[in-house]
């Protein structure tokens, strides 16, 4: 494909090519290669009633990269069908986030609100063919009529209606002349079949509730495999790509298919939703946990939410290339959270810059440091990046460092500060700890030490060596933070497999927070959503939110190793 030709929409897709080619990818080379399609058209049609998950990002990333590697193209299209659920907030974060996922659609944003008038009148065309029908009975009755998934269904005392009678009553449910519920629209298929989607399904239903794009243009809706089967036709889709559930409703895919005038035959094709240990990514549950503020909102950074994920410093790269390595198949399987951080980690460890904090803090007095003496100490903002330039860090006589970093009664093996002993500071000098200073309970306020002017990192003589490096910031000079420490969100891997409710196993330890945190003097300005690495701590990304000039919020975004490996294994 050469420039002329190549879709700009297509571009953010091409990093996500796998090496090797999926049964998916398999099947639209060999369409390709047999002549079924000149151009290959894709769509991903996400209902706005929530936030977009990673599940959602698997499916993105496939739409679009299969489309972009084959010089098509891929529809975004929003299922706007129930305007009991779906908000117009919601289109635009999923605007939004697939946007910041990477990827673009140019001219193919669609809602399925916009063929809204052709698909009442496939459903004229079906009830003209005797293949509908309007039912009147409750929705208690449907279901009894259904029969079960070993008992065949029972045929509706409706379902005898002329064509005539459907056309009026169908004409009177589109003009408003019944109640919410009093009718719906069936397809006329067979009450008997095995598979229970082909018993009858409903084509449409009346419901009186304002759209977010038609107002009150419409008070009946269709439902889903009715408007989607439609949508995708009608956008000349040429592989519809779904996750598993929907297996069982190809039939009647097919089926609206071979019973419509369509101009295009899409081909349904299923793979394996993308589930997620320590969390979950049913809407419906994500939502619950929102309503009853058991989280902060959709972008809660412990949510499996693509805006959860991006306030939580992932970036989208990793995010790709995490999809990428879970892979396309057809067997249901859960990923372990480690390898999502895994990709951040090694996404963020090349682009991060480095940066000092100390989250919990323990004064230091170095006291052969002359009182009122500053000096700055150059650091590099990354060991391998000298492109990313260095920083100055001011130095002075009193500091900040962790308080795990000091231990009265260290053992033998603790390597960093201890009274006697010596550590080097890092990018700074040796300091040796002489002294004490406690509180009334007994807790150490402060450590006394005296500073080896001869060490000063950088320095020529300044090789001694000592087995320990800690970090530290300037007492005197320093940002005050506070700091989010993000975990699991639920304690076990499977909470939504389990025989009790799913809230029952929230993490009690998913959020902690240290408001008391000190950051060095360099990230005063840092903007929100710049990620850093704090030396010895992790990843952590300043707030989208909440940081702001003068209220510095910084949330962990993966720590620099995986500490829950032998849980997860």
């Amino acid at each position: 494909m050469n420039d002329a030709t190549r879709d700009p929409a297509n571009e953010a897709a091409s990093d996500a090519a796998p090496e090797s080619r999926d049964f998916i990818r398999q099947i639209v080379a060999d369409d390709l290669a047999a002549g079924r399609h000149s151009v290959i058209v894709t769509r991903f049609p996400p209902e706005p009633n929530g936030y977009l998950h990673v599940g959602h990002a698997k499916s993105i990333c496939l739409n679009f990269g299969v489309a972009a590697e084959a010089g098509g193209r891929c529809f975004l299209r929003l299922d706007d069908t129930n305007p009991l659920k779906e908000d117009q907030a919601f289109v635009d974060a999923i605007i939004d986030q697939v946007r910041w996922l990477g990827f673009d659609w140019a001219d193919r944003l669609t809602h399925a609100s916009d063929y809204f008038a052709q698909i009442h009148d496939c459903a004229v065309a079906l009830i003209g063919a005797g293949k509908a029908y309007v039912d009147s009975l409750t929705p208690e009755q449907m279901r009894e009529y259904r029969g079960t998934l070993t008992a065949p269904g029972r045929e509706s005392p409706h379902r005898s209606r002329t064509v005539a009678e459907n056309l009026e009553l169908f004409t009177r449910m589109r003009a408003g002349a019944f109640a919410d519920g009093e009718h719906v629209l069936r397809a006329k298929i067979d009450m008997a079949a095995p598979n229970i989607n082909l018993r009858d399904p409903v084509l449409y239903r009346i419901r009186r509730a304002t759209h977010q794009r038609t107002g009150a243009a419409w008070c009946i809706y269709p439902l889903y495999d009715f408007a989607h089967t439609i949508s995708d036709a009608l956008e000349g889709i040429t592989h519809s790509l779904c996750t598993l559930e929907f297996e069982d409703h190809r039939p009647l895919y097919e089926w609206f298919l071979a019973n419509l005038q369509l101009p295009a035959r899409p081909r349904q094709i299923e793979f394996s939703r993308l589930n997620l240990a320590f969390t979950i990514t049913s809407k419906r549950r994500l939502a619950e946990l929102i309503e009853l503020q058991l989280v902060a909102g959709w972008d809660d950074p412990r949510l499996p939410t693509i805006a959860g994920m991006r306030r939580r410093g992932y970036p989208p790269a990793a995010l790709r290339d995490f999809v990428g390595r879970t892979g396309v198949t057809k067997k249901e399987h859960r990923v372990q959270m480690s390898l999502l951080e895994n990709c951040v980690r090694e996404d963020l460890n090349v682009r991060a810059s480095r940066a000092m904090a100390v989250l919990n803090p323990l004064k230091v007095v170095l006291t052969n440091y002359p009182a009122g003496q500053t000096e700055l100490l150059a650091a590099a903002n990354h060991p391998d990046r000298p492109d990313l330039g260095e920083r100055q860090l001011p130095f002075g006589r009193e500091l900040w460092i962790e308080r795990d970093d000091f231990m009265e009664d260290a053992p033998q093996k603790f390597f960093r500060l201890r009274p006697g002993g010596e550590v080097r500071l890092r990018y700074g000098y040796i300091i040796r700890c002489h002294d004490l200073v406690k509180d009334a309970d007994g807790r150490v306020t402060e450590v006394h030490c005296t500073y080896d002017p001869e060490t000063r990192s950088g320095m020529s003589g300044a090789e001694r060596k000592v087995k320990g490096t800690i970090h530290w910031v300037s007492a005197a000079r320093a940002v005050r933070a506070e700091v989010r420490l993000y975990d699991r969100l639920f304690s076990v891997a499977r909470p939504d497999g389990q025989d009790a409710d799913f809230k029952t196993f929230l993490n009690p330890e998913s959020l902690r927070i240290e408001s008391k945190a000190w950051l060095e003097l360099s990230l005063l300005e840092v903007p929100p959503g710049v990620v850093l690495q704090f030396e010895r701590l992790g990843y952590f990304v300043a707030d989208r939110v909440d940081h702001r000039p003068g209220q510095a919020v910084f949330n962990r975004v993966v720590t620099l190793r995986d500490s829950w490996a032998k849980v997860e294994g």
